[in-house]
């Protein structure tokens, strides 16, 4: 795993844990992500309070920063000091901007993980099950059939191949170690034992079953969309309709947009307006291949900061304007 990934494991544990907790709880994944996530916003609202209030006040001297750009144009070494000074003068600190940015992306890498460990958990579980009973649990949420795997068309209800494949050995030996005497049993006839067991292995059981053959049967009428770096196949029994990925590409606009727009250094492009329709298709591309308990939880994160930054924008303009009336009454007096 090496000395990076296991720091990074060991970090996911605590949220896996609180996620397990929240299902624990309510009985229902869906609703635990909504809770979970909303909880870990909270929790990182003292971080990014203050940042936040310092990115709309330096969204708000974009015009007096573009000013002094042209003023001092052909002086870099004054045009510096200048910002620098405006900077001071406004009790701003320029490099504010990038806690949230940096909390953002570390919480998002830590979440992926998370629900890649509790996903496979659950897909494995779920295999073991329908090999040992003939039937499968699966985790439902509205639409989608199955949370722990991708909200699309393009996927069926049940682990196929590179879903059983992608689940590291260790998860096999745990899940398989939880099961019954009587389902040791069984899985022993078809030839999976705790040294055998393995993706490949689970797969191998799983085809012959009638009932998993039937459950990732492709559309008879509908043709497989062949691409430049993948093959699309539309599935009978479907896992969803991708709904969630377009969900959590509109909520990544909207939060993306609803940011403050911050300075940009004279000569230098902006990266804002890139960002700003960068994310929302890299969102939607991570979100279509992945779990859909992954991509909901994208949706509620956007949502809520959304609505953050819309509450933060009002209560500083009411900050603002009642710092203005205090200095002007000070004034007149």
């Amino acid at each position: 795993m090496g000395f990076f990934g296991t720091i990074g494991y060991y970090i996911c544990i605590p949220f896996a844990a609180l996620l397990r907790l929240f299902y624990n709880l309510t009985g229902s994944y869906g609703i635990a992500i909504i809770l979970f996530t909303l909880v870990i916003k909270l929790i990182l609202l003292p971080f990014q309070k203050k940042s936040k209030k310092s990115m709309i006040r330096m969204s708000r001297m974009n015009g007096k920063i573009q000013e002094i750009q042209k003023k001092y144009a052909n002086n870099q070494a004054k045009l510096n000091e200048e910002i620098q000074k405006f900077y001071a003068e406004e009790g701003v600190n320029p490099m504010s901007g990038c806690l949230p940015m940096i909390l953002s992306m570390a919480i998002l890498i830590i979440m992926f993980n998370a629900m890649r460990m509790v996903a496979n958990n659950e897909l494995a579980s779920q295999c073991l099950e329908l090999l040992t009973t003939g039937v499968q649990t699966n985790e439902s949420w509205l639409w989608v059939k199955n949370i722990w795997m991708p909200d699309s068309p393009f996927h069926p209800i049940i682990a196929d191949s590179s879903s059983l494949r992608m689940i590291p050995a260790d998860v096999w030996a745990k899940v398989f170690a939880a099961q019954s005497a009587e389902a040791i049993s069984k899985l022993a006839a078809l030839g999976i034992d705790a040294n055998t067991i393995s993706g490949d292995t689970v797969f191998a059981a799983l085809q012959a079953l009638p009932t998993y053959a039937s459950e990732v049967a492709l559309w008879p009428t509908l043709p497989t969309l062949n691409l430049l770096i993948t093959r699309l196949s539309i599935y009978s029994h479907n896992n969803g309709w991708f709904i969630l990925p377009l969900l959590a590409c509109v909520t990544q606009f909207l939060m993306t947009a609803s940011q403050p727009q911050q300075p940009t250094a004279q000569g230098q492009p902006d990266t804002g307006k890139f960002m700003k329709y960068f994310f929302p298709f890299f969102t939607l591309f991570i979100c279509s291949g992945y779990n859909a308990a992954f991509a909901l939880y994208w949706v509620v994160s956007n949502i809520y900061g959304w609505v953050e930054s819309i509450v933060f924008n009002k209560v500083l303009e009411k900050q603002d304007a009642a710092s203005a009336a205090a200095v002007k009454e000070d004034s007149v007096k």
